[in-house]
């Protein structure tokens, strides 16, 4: 977010992305100096990236500059002479913004961009008012199927008939706002119970009503939903993007907005989803859910209650239901096993898994937050740019002690939780994990540390411990 002081002619350009610690030491150290921050967002937009390296021949963050006069990263920043840092920050505080200064991109980062107020507009689904009369009849009531009685439920075959009868409508109605009390859904058999999803008591977080809309088009409602996300995140989320403000946001109409806007995931049409857009929208998607989840059921606090919380909050999305466990094994891991699972997401006749992609994605282990502390930072991702975007957040994610320790004495590299959980993304060994851990980070005295380490041979390779502690700013 850029912070201008009117009484300043000048500024420092701070080149940056989410997450990224010296980022965040390099603007408190200019900021305790009293000067104009203009921090520029560079995870988002490959343009800006290519820009970066242009200018200062680095792909690393943070790059300063105090007006044209660039300084380099926060290391360089750190190790200035007393007299030239008071040099140049008495050029910012006297000297106007030169026109050779680099230029300011607009709405380069989730702060700046704005906020059109949630508003979505789509074709009424006409089987929405054959849904309120059907809450208006008779039909739904309680049904005893042996010693248990189902409130809010009706027979497939009363559902038939009462369609045919009140609607004249058998074969095209929206059959998706319906579910089974138990086993599958079958509109055509007389023992079959039903119920509306907006009447399941443990349905997904997005179906306590019935989607108002037609058939959307994936990438138009998910980018709806994207700026309704970074406008929650501007508001409630931690500079570092690692904390959350959950008791103001739930209280927030825009978190109205959201949910509001959420129901109309139930009629999303998935199979248009290019790569690209699946990678941006399921990771927005799964950051977003975890909070709707803690702030709906509350935060897990042990082993037992996190793998329930992952395998049960779900969205309903294009008529199926996806839980956490299986937007990030499903989908964006290629369909395979997670942590503690016996089987993969999706079995071969399961709808979902033509969403999935065709292979793990490594690099959504950056970007997916799982609202615990040891998490990486929270931010939104675009279709445009994903695969920079996702390596930019990789980097910044070894780039923190979190993340990634190189002992060069004991000859010993560190690496968070996430590496041993998911090392077969990695290589399935610790020598490919190694490399694959140098090659995807920046430019940094880290990197050559472990590049020296490597060339030596012999690296030991442990596990930190995990924080699972909540996120919440509280």
């Amino acid at each position: 977010m850029a912070t201008f002081q009117s009484c300043i002619p000048g500024r420092v350009t701070v080149y940056s992305v989410p997450g990224c610690p010296h980022c965040i030491q390099a603007k408190a150290t200019l900021g305790a100096l009293g000067l104009p921050v203009c921090d520029v967002d560079v995870s988002h937009d490959a343009g800006l990236q290519a820009q970066l390296m242009e200018l200062t021949g680095s792909s690393s963050v943070p790059q300063i500059f105090f007006n044209n006069i660039y300084v380099g990263g926060n290391e360089h920043l750190k190790n200035l002479a007393p007299e030239k840092l008071g040099q140049l920050v008495l050029m910012v505080t006297e000297k106007s913004v030169p026109t050779v200064a680099p230029p300011l991109p607009a709405g380069n980062s989730p702060e700046s961009e704005e906020w059109s107020g949630g508003e979505f507009k789509c074709e009424r689904n006409a089987f929405a008012d054959t849904v309120e009369e059907l809450k208006r009849s008779e039909l739904i009531g309680s049904r005893r199927r042996g010693l248990r009685v189902h409130k809010n439920s009706f027979t497939g075959t009363e559902l038939v008939g009462w369609l045919y009868r009140e609607q004249d409508c058998t074969e095209h109605c929206d059959q998706t706002v319906f579910t089974a009390v138990k086993g599958k859904r079958y509109f055509d058999k007389r023992n079959t119970l039903l119920r509306l999803l907006e009447h399941d008591p443990h349905a997904a977080l997005n179906s306590g009503e019935m989607a108002a809309c037609s058939p959307v088009k994936a990438s138009e409602l998910s980018e709806a939903l994207r700026n309704l996300i970074l406008k929650l995140y501007s508001d409630y989320l931690s500079t570092d993007g690692k904390s959350v403000d959950y008791k103001a946001m739930s209280q927030s109409l825009c978190f109205k907005h959201y949910c509001e806007l959420a129901v109309q995931l139930q009629c999303m049409e998935l199979l248009s989803l290019s790569r690209e857009e699946k990678l941006a929208f399921f990771i927005n998607i799964y950051n977003a859910l975890v909070i709707h989840g803690n702030l709906r059921l509350g935060f897990p606090k042990n082993i037992w209650q996190r793998y329930r919380f992952f395998n049960y909050v779900s969205y309903l999305i294009g008529g199926e239901v996806f839980t956490l466990q299986d937007i990030e094994n499903g989908v964006l891991r290629g369909n395979r096993k997670g942590v503690a699972q016996l089987l993969k997401p999706f079995s071969k006749n399961d709808p979902r898994l033509q969403v999935a992609l065709p292979d793990a994605e490594p690099l959504i282990h950056f970007a997916l937050n799982c609202g615990a502390k040891g998490c990486p930072p929270i931010k939104t991702y675009t279709p445009q740019g994903i695969d920079s975007q996702l390596r930019t957040a990789a980097e910044a994610f070894l780039e923190n002690e979190d993340g990634c320790m190189v002992d060069s004495v004991k000859a010993e590299v560190k690496l968070s939780q996430i590496f041993k959980w998911y090392k077969a993304d990695f290589g399935g060994t610790d020598e490919k994990l190694l490399n694959w851990v140098v090659d995807h980070m920046g430019a940094s005295q880290k990197k050559l540390n472990l590049k020296t380490l490597l060339s030596a041979g012999n690296v030991k390779v442990s596990y930190m411990p995990y924080d699972w502690s909540t996120n919440s700013a509280d």
